[in-house]
């Protein structure tokens, strides 16, 4: 396998029956389609999640806990049954176009040195999603965005560090944090540095793997 998808699940049924749509509209049209495999791990959701979604996709792995485990510990599940050289970690809230995979494969099979990879991230209504990517939220750059001057100053290096406003959103960078909507990571950083640290039930576990990927040695991008 060259991908493996991981989704984690808990009580947002359509939201995750649109995702999964999306997702099996990318597999069928990437090259790769027959290599990429998709786990979906529910957390004891009661809004009938599993009995909808199971037979309408019925070449997806799905994993049902009895207990809501948390995102960290439910994504950290599915690792050892993923076979592919990436993984995505991908929020069962999202949308991917239709040639996301390919073009985010595309680009770790040229980048070498590439740990994990975020994409431009846009809401409903077509805006971009600053988490997209972010500096390292050191207590300098936390203030500076609760204290508003972030806002004031969305394109400055110092005053928008938290969220690498100074980076063109339109371009590829490396970063230091990407976020864990949309988080594709090689297998072998994560050999390295291990998944989500399952101490965080839910929250600032991307931030933490997004360090750690660079302290492995490679590049969020």
């Amino acid at each position: 396998m060259i991908l493996s998808i991981i989704i984690v699940n808990f009580n947002v049924k359509y939201f995750l029956e649109q995702c999964l749509h999306s997702v099996k509209k990318a597999i069928d049209s990437s090259k790769h389609s027959p290599d990429i495999e998709v786990f979906i791990v529910d957390n004891a959701s009661a809004d009938g999640s599993l009995p909808l979604l199971i037979p309408l996709y019925p070449g997806f792995h799905f994993i049902s806990n009895s207990q809501n485990t948390g995102f960290a510990k439910a994504n950290n599940q599915a690792l050892p049954h993923c076979s592919g050289e990436y993984i995505l970690f991908l929020n069962p809230d999202t949308i991917v176009a239709e040639d996301s995979l390919d073009t985010c494969l595309s680009f770790f099979q040229q980048h070498p040195g590439a740990g994990a990879l975020g994409v431009r991230m846009i809401d409903g209504s077509g805006h971009f999603l600053k988490e997209s990517k972010r500096g390292f939220p050191t207590v300098r750059a936390s203030f500076f965005k609760m204290a508003g001057l972030a806002a004031c100053f969305p394109s400055s290096r110092l005053f928008a560090a938290y969220y690498a406003g100074h980076l063109d959103a339109r371009a590829s960078h490396p970063v230091d944090i990407l976020s864990g909507a949309f988080m594709m990571v090689r297998k072998e950083a994560l050999d390295k540095t291990g998944g989500f640290d399952e101490q965080f039930f839910m929250y600032a576990e991307d931030i933490d793997l997004g360090y750690r990927i660079k302290k492995a040695g490679f590049q969020n991008h």
